[in-house]
C-alpha cells in the first residue's frame, strides 16, 4: 500500500468537508467521511465519538455502522484504555488485555479497543476494527487518522481566527466617506492576503480639522494586521486628548517597540487637514505622499524614522498649503513597489503620472484608475495596496 498516498486522499476528502466550526462537529463529520470513504484501506468501519466532562468522558456521537446501546455513558477518565489512549494519542487493546472492561465495552458498542485522541486531548474516537487486522496496521490506520483530523481542527480554528481578525479589521477601516466643506476624499485598501497590513483613517478632529492617517506593517497578514490595529487605537487616543502630532508619534513609537509580536516595525503618515487647506503633518517612515500643484509636486517627507526600532525615535512636524484645485496622494508601498513579470517597479513617478493625467476626475475615480493600472502591473497577492486621493475644490 502506498501509505503517502493514502495520506494525502484523506487529508484532501476532508479538506472540502463543510462543519459548523464547533470541534465537536468538525470531529464528528470527518470521523463519518473518513469510515465512508476508507473502510478497506484503512480496516474501521465505525465508531463512537467521546467528549470530555471533567473527569469523565461522555459518549456522545456513533458514526458508520453503529452497535450498543444509547449515548450519554460516562467513562471515568481513569479507565485503563482512555488513560493510555490519552498519553499515547493512540491505543489498540483486545478484550482479553488486563484492564480491559468487557461489559463495559459491550455496552459501548467495541470489539477491540481501537482509539485516538484527538482536538488537545478533549475528546477521543473508539473505531470498529476488523478482527483480522494486525496491530501494527491499526495503529498505522489510527494515527493516519488522527493525524488528518487534527489538522482539519486546526484549518478550521485557523479560518475562525482569521475571520474574526477579518471582522475586527473591517470595524477600524472608514466606513463612510468624510464630507468635508470644499474637499473631496476617497480611500481604498486592497489586501494580499484575507487580512491586511495597510490602514487608511479618517478623524474628524472638529468642524474645520480633519485628521488623515495612512500605515503599513511590515509584511501583510495578519502578524501585520495586529500592529495595525494598535496605531487605530493608539492614533485616536492620541488626537481626542489634544496630544501634538509630534507627541502623539512618539508615543506611538514607544507602544510599537513594547509590542512582541514579530512584526514590530510600522509606517505612518498622519496629519491634520484645516478647511483653509492648511496641512500639518508628521512621516514616520511612510512613503512620502505627495501633493499635485498646477507646476509642481511637493512630497510630505517631514518626521522621523519608523515606528518601533527604538523607543527613542524623534519626529519633526511638515506643512503644505491644499490650494484650490490641487490633489493630495497618501498610498502604501504595495503600490509604488509593485512588479511587473520583468521585475520592474510601478515607481513613484507612474503613480504621479497617472494623478496628475486624472487630476479633474474625482477623488473616487482617480484612487480606482490608480488601482486598476497596479493591478494589471504586479501580481495579485504581492503586497497590500492603499491609495487615498484628497482633492481641493476649485471655487
Amino acid at each position: 500500500m502506498d501509505y503517502k498516498a493514502l495520506l494525502t486522499q484523506v487529508l484532501n476528502t476532508i479538506s472540502t468537508l463543510e462543519t459548523s466550526g464547533d470541534p465537536r462537529s468538525v470531529i464528528s463529520v470527518a470521523a463519518e467521511a473518513i469510515v465512508r470513504n476508507f473502510p478497506h484501506e484503512l480496516g474501521i468501519n465505525g465508531g463512537r465519538l467521546y467528549e470530555c466532562r471533567n473527569d469523565m468522558y461522555e459518549l456522545v456521537h456513533r458514526f458508520g455502522q453503529p452497535t450498543g446501546g444509547e449515548l450519554g455513558i460516562l467513562v471515568p477518565r481513569t479507565y485503563l484504555p482512555l488513560s493510555l489512549t490519552l498519553e499515547n494519542q493512540s491505543v489498540v487493546m483486545d478484550p482479553t488485555d488486563p484492564g480491559v472492561d468487557p461489559v463495559l465495552e459491550q455496552k459501548l458498542g467495541a470489539g477491540r479497543f481501537a482509539a485516538i485522541a484527538v482536538g488537545d486531548e478533549d475528546f477521543i474516537i473508539s473505531f470498529n476494527v476488523s478482527p483480522d487486522s494486525s496491530r501494527e496496521d491499526i495503529l498505522f490506520s489510527l494515527n493516519l487518522v488522527r493525524y488528518a483530523i487534527n489538522q482539519k481542527i486546526r484549518a478550521e480554528r485557523y479560518q475562525s481566527v482569521l475571520a474574526e481578525a477579518q471582522r475586527i479589521q473591517q470595524s477600524i477601516l472608514p466606513q463612510r466617506i468624510p464630507q468635508y466643506e470644499g474637499f473631496e476624499i476617497y480611500g481604498k485598501t486592497v489586501p494580499a492576503e484575507v487580512i491586511s497590513g495597510d490602514f487608511y483613517d479618517y478623524i474628524p478632529l472638529s468642524d474645520s480639522i480633519l485628521g488623515l492617517a495612512v500605515a503599513d506593517g511590515t509584511g501583510h497578514g495578519l502578524p501585520a494586521a495586529l500592529v495595525v490595529r494598535d496605531i487605530y487605537m493608539g492614533l485616536r487616543m492620541g488626537v481626542d486628548r489634544d496630544f501634538k502630532i509630534v507627541r502623539t508619534m512618539q508615543k506611538l513609537n514607544r507602544i510599537i517597540h513594547r509590542s512582541r509580536l514579530t512584526t514590530k516595525f510600522v509606517s505612518l503618515f498622519y496629519g491634520e487637514l484645516e478647511t483653509s487647506g492648511t496641512f500639518i503633518y508628521t512621516n514616520a517612515g511612510h512613503n512620502p505622499p505627495f501633493l499635485l500643484k498646477e507646476q509642481r509636486i511637493e512630497l510630505l517627507q517631514h518626521g522621523g524614522m519608523v515606528l518601533g526600532p527604538t523607543p527613542d525615535a524623534t519626529y519633526t512636524r511638515g506643512y503644505v498649503s491644499v490650494d484650490p484645485g490641487d490633489v493630495l496622494c497618501l498610498y502604501s508601498d504595495g503600490i509604488v513597489e509593485a512588479h511587473d513579470r520583468k521585475g520592474r517597479e510601478f515607481s513613484l513617478e507612474r503613480l504621479q503620472r497617472i494623478v496628475r493625467a486624472e487630476r479633474r476626475a474625482t477623488a473616487r475615480e482617480i484612487v480606482e484608475e490608480v488601482l486598476q493600472k497596479v493591478a494589471k502591473w504586479g501580481f495579485e497577492g504581492e503586497d497590500d495596496r492603499t491609495v487615498v486621493i484628497v482633492k481641493r475644490l476649485e471655487t
